[in-house]
C-alpha cells in the first residue's frame, strides 16, 4: 500500500500537468496535427519538456544503486523493433489523430464530466479486454497441449 503513494503522487502530477498544458483538450492536439492548416506548436514544447524530464530521470537512475520505492529499476532492455510494437504504435497514432485523445489525457479529462473522455475510456478498456482475450487464447491452447520428450 505504501508503494502506491508515489505512484498516486506521480499520476496526480501528470494529470495536473496535462490539464495545465491543455493537452486534455482534443482540439489542441488535433490543431498540432493540422500542419497544413492552423498549426498549433504547443505540443512540441510539451513533448520537449517530457523528453527533457525523462532524460534527467535516466541520468539520475544510472547513478543510483536502486530506486527509492522499489527493489530495482524497471528499465526496458529490449532493443528489437517487433511488428507488434510497430502495429500498436500505428494504431495508437491513428486513434490519437482521429479523436485527439490518448490514455493519459483521457483519464485526466474524466474529472471534467464530459461524455467524450468517458466514451474514449470505455472504448480503451474494451480494447484492453479484447487484447487480453485474443492474446491469452493461444497461450491457453499451447499450455493444454501435452508435451512429449522426443
Amino acid at each position: 500500500m505504501v508503494n502506491l503513494i508515489p505512484a498516486l503522487l506521480a499520476g496526480t502530477l501528470l494529470g495536473a500537468g496535462l490539464a495545465v498544458s491543455d493537452m486534455i483538450n482534443p482540439a489542441r492536439v488535433l490543431a498540432f496535427l493540422d500542419v497544413a492548416g492552423a498549426w498549433d506548436a504547443t505540443l512540441v514544447f510539451v513533448m520537449g519538456g517530457a523528453v527533457a524530464a525523462a532524460a534527467v530521470g535516466y541520468v539520475v537512475a544510472r547513478r543510483m544503486k536502486r530506486p527509492l520505492f522499489a527493489v530495482h529499476f524497471l528499465i526496458p532492455e529490449n532493443r528489437v523493433l517487433e511488428s507488434r510494437l510497430v502495429i500498436g504504435s500505428a494504431l495508437f497514432g491513428i486513434g490519437w489523430g482521429l479523436v485527439g485523445l490518448c490514455p493519459g489525457p483521457a483519464v485526466a479529462a474524466l474529472v471534467f464530466g464530459l461524455w467524450q473522455p468517458w466514451l474514449f475510456f470505455a472504448a480503451m478498456l474494451a480494447g484492453m479486454l479484447l487484447h487480453r482475450i485474443l492474446t491469452s487464447q493461444p497461450a491457453r491452447a499451447a499450455s493444454s497441449t501435452p508435451q512429449t520428450d522426443a
